[in-house]
C-alpha cells in the first residue's frame, strides 16, 4: 500500500529539504534550541506536511490551497536562514545551497499548481 503523496516528486524534494535543514541546524547554539532552531525546523516540516495533507484532499482546488501554504512555509525558512547567516550560525555557501534548494522546491510546487489548474 502507498499514500498518494509518496508518488509526488515535490514531496520527495521537500522531505530531503527537511533533512538538510535538520542537519544545518544541529550546530546552532544551544540557547537557540527553542528559538531559531525550532522555528526553521517547524517551517521546513510545514512545507512537507502541507504537501502531504493537501495530497489527500478531495479536490484539486484544495490541494492547490495547501501547496500555496507550503510555498509560504518555504519563504519562512528562507527568512529564518537569513537571520541564521547574519548571526554566523551558517556560512554563505551553506546558505546559498539551502536557498537554491528552496527555490527548486517552490518551482516544483508552482509547476504542480499550474498542472492542476489546467486539468
Amino acid at each position: 500500500m502507498y499514500f498518494r503523496f509518496e508518488n509526488l516528486e515535490v514531496w520527495k524534494d521537500a522531505k530531503a529539504f527537511v533533512n538538510e535543514i535538520y542537519g544545518a541546524t544541529k550546530s546552532f547554539p544551544k540557547d537557540e534550541q527553542f528559538g531559531l532552531t525550532s522555528q526553521i525546523r517547524r517551517a521546513a516540516l510545514s512545507v512537507l506536511l502541507n504537501i502531504t495533507e493537501g495530497s489527500d484532499r478531495k479536490s484539486d482546488a484544495e490541494l492547490k490551497r495547501f501547496l500555496r501554504i507550503s510555498i509560504t512555509s518555504v519563504e519562512e525558512v528562507i527568512a529564518a536562514l537569513y537571520i541564521a547567516k547574519d548571526q554566523s550560525m551558517i556560512d554563505q555557501p551553506e546558505f546559498s545551497g539551502l536557498y537554491k534548494k528552496a527555490n527548486e522546491i517552490v518551482a516544483r510546487i508552482n509547476s504542480l499548481i499550474r498542472t492542476l489548474s489546467q486539468s
